[in-house]
């Protein structure tokens, strides 16, 4: 690859994150707080799971999973459900009230990236799921 081009991309993944993460642009994106977004967006999309799982899902290590998915439980937007097979094992499933913050926040994020790529092709925005999917996998690799 050539150099210019991988400090372009330095600089624009930069940028993106900077923009991305700045405060002023997470109240435009909903109530949730991004990480717990994140791992109610994995509970409802795979329904039940335990600590181990969502750590997993995020590459985590199972304190920070354990941490955020309490922070959840005490927000109310999960509950814990003891494992039928390790007493000492629980797992995490969706609140109506989860469900329904996740929803809305969902919604709120749709409707600010609908208008930030108002004027994208229906290809430009496939093709940028498909690259940005790329990269993401990349990441784990």
């Amino acid at each position: 690859m050539e150099d210019n081009d991988l400090k372009a991309i330095d600089y624009e993944l930069t940028l993106l994150v900077r923009r991305a993460t700045s405060a002023a642009i997470d109240k435009r994106l909903g109530n949730l707080e991004r990480s717990h977004y994140l791992m109610l967006y994995e509970l409802s999309r795979n329904g039940t799971m335990g600590v181990k799982a969502l750590a997993d899902a995020f590459h985590l290590d199972m304190s920070t999973a354990s941490r955020q998915a309490a922070a959840l439980e005490a927000k109310g937007y999960v509950e814990r459900l003891p494992d039928p097979e390790d007493g000492r094992a629980s797992f995490f499933q969706l609140t109506e009230y989860g469900e329904q913050e996740l929803q809305n926040t969902k919604q709120t994020r749709l409707d600010r990236f609908n208008k930030l790529l108002k004027d994208w092709s229906t290809e430009d925005r496939q093709k940028f799921v498909e690259l940005l999917s790329r990269l993401n996998r990349t990441f784990i690799d």
